[in-house]
């Protein structure tokens, strides 16, 4: 999986020229200070999670059942405490840890001598795996649940009417502001991957190969996986980058043997003249 990442680092790189940014010490510079803000906010988290040595709970003076009430809802809160800590933490902590792993390529690519290949799975920040996150129930809204499903489905089905009819700017327009209606909803990766080919037939094939890659990197096992991955590797193709799209479209039949985008990357492969 990192190989594949940073093929694709690279194939994307064109938006962003290497030599362009090796005589940009500032850039550089500015990572490094990024990354230093990163390593400086766990520090402040790490000292967060140490105990100060006092507290302030009080279990009460009566007879032993009101002792009992006042511990139980003294567990409660610290419980309580304890899991938005832990999530608050947890969310950083993977946050951080992506945007290290983000750095460490744009470093690796500004270097001399540096082989994004070799680079390794970012180490989880603080060592160890992230905290679990709880399942947070979902805030109120002013709308049945039922009446909300049933606007995001129309939604999408407008947009995918849309896509339907060749109408490539008002699709790619719909499936955007669908995702942004819609955050991370059900519907939320197919509506990235048909944005993608909204885009690559308004002739964006640079921009349609994002939205694969992003289709792709958010649901890398999901349903849509393999067709995310098959149209990224012939956008790719399309954009000149024949190397890394040989190699992505061979991910497909490794990955996702028996899907149907198999054969679809296989005839492209023999298009671009894949070994």
């Amino acid at each position: 999986m990192v190989r594949l990442i940073a093929i694709l680092v690279l194939a994307f790189g064109v938006a962003a020229p290497r030599t362009a940014l090796a005589q940009d010490p500032a850039t550089l510079a500015d990572i490094r200070q990024e990354l230093t803000v990163l390593y400086v906010e766990v520090q402040r988290l790490k000292r967060e999670l140490s105990t100060t040595g006092g507290t302030g709970t009080s279990v009460g003076t009566g007879d032993t059942f009101d002792r009992i009430a006042a511990i139980e809802s003294e567990l409660q809160r610290l419980t309580g405490k304890s899991e938005e800590l832990e999530f608050r933490i947890g969310r950083v902590i993977e946050d951080g840890t992506n945007r290290i792993g983000d750095l460490e390529f744009r470093l690796c690519e500004l270097e001399s001598g540096c082989d994004i290949s070799a680079l390794g799975d970012t180490p989880t920040l603080g060592g160890g795996a992230a905290p679990g996150v709880p399942a947070v129930a979902p805030a109120p809204t002013t709308q049945p649940a039922t009446q909300l499903a049933a606007n995001e489905q129309a939604d999408f089905e407008r947009a995918q009417e849309a896509l339907a009819a060749r109408d490539f700017r008002a699709a790619a327009d719909q499936f955007e502001a669908f995702n942004q209606t819609y955050p991370g909803g059900p519907l939320a990766i197919e509506a990235t991957l048909r944005r993608g080919e909204a885009l690559e037939g308004l002739g964006d094939v640079r921009e349609g190969a994002r939205a694969y890659l992003s289709a792709f990197t958010l649901d890398q096992q999901g349903p849509l996986a393999a067709e995310a991955l098959y149209r990224l590797g012939n956008a790719l193709g399309r954009l000149g980058q024949s190397s890394e799209a040989c190699v992505t479209l061979g991910e497909v039949g490794v990955r996702f043997p028996g899907a149907a985008a198999v054969t679809d990357a296989e005839a492209a492969m023999r298009n671009l003249g894949c070994s």
